[in-house]
């Protein structure tokens, strides 16, 4: 533990002592309710880890359907348009390019929170996820996700047991060469 840091740092605490450029985490499983005109809040600690990895301290994101999943993606605006870089691997004008970047891009809505942190998700997000009056915002590290949430927690169970299953693990942790 850095000295005088508190134990739950912020965002912006924990990107300051873990090297260089934005690091944004999104953890946990939140639940939140759409309202009467379409709006459902974005959980505050998310609110807090977009404005925290981004250079303007904005809140935007980049909202596309899972293509694993019935859920919708939720991306740092940055995050998102660093993705085109993966793109150079490809000729410009081959199938791949053009299936990745449909695929990818296509279906993908940015949006930015009002001042109290509610979206309005496209209809046709909220038709590939299921979504009805209550929702579950899912933390996944880099980015999160948007389910209905019965499927929310099939998929939690689903991961559990494919870790189990498959005793899968990560590999240790190295501290930089002083």
């Amino acid at each position: 533990m850095v000295s005088g840091a508190s134990e739950n740092p912020s965002p912006k605490e924990w990107v300051g002592r873990h090297g260089p450029g934005p690091v944004i985490q999104f953890m946990g499983t939140h639940h939140s309710r759409v309202d009467a005109k379409g709006r459902m809040s974005v959980p505050a600690p998310f609110r807090t880890a977009l404005r925290a990895g981004s250079p303007d301290g904005g809140a935007a994101l980049v909202l596309r359907p899972s293509h694993k999943h019935p859920c919708i993606e939720g991306w740092p605006a940055e995050a998102f348009q660093a993705l085109a870089a993966s793109f150079d691997q490809f000729d410009f004008f081959s199938a791949d390019q053009d299936d990745l970047t449909t695929a990818l891009y296509a279906d993908a809505w940015p949006v930015e929170p009002d001042k109290e942190g509610r979206i309005i998700v496209p209809d046709s997000l909220v038709q590939h996820a299921g979504l009805t009056e209550s929702v579950v915002f899912m933390g996944l590290g880099r980015l999160f996700h948007i389910w209905e949430p019965q499927a929310a927690a099939r998929r939690i169970a689903t991961a559990r047991g494919g870790v189990v299953a498959r005793g899968l693990t990560l590999p240790p942790v190295r501290s930089p060469a002083a």
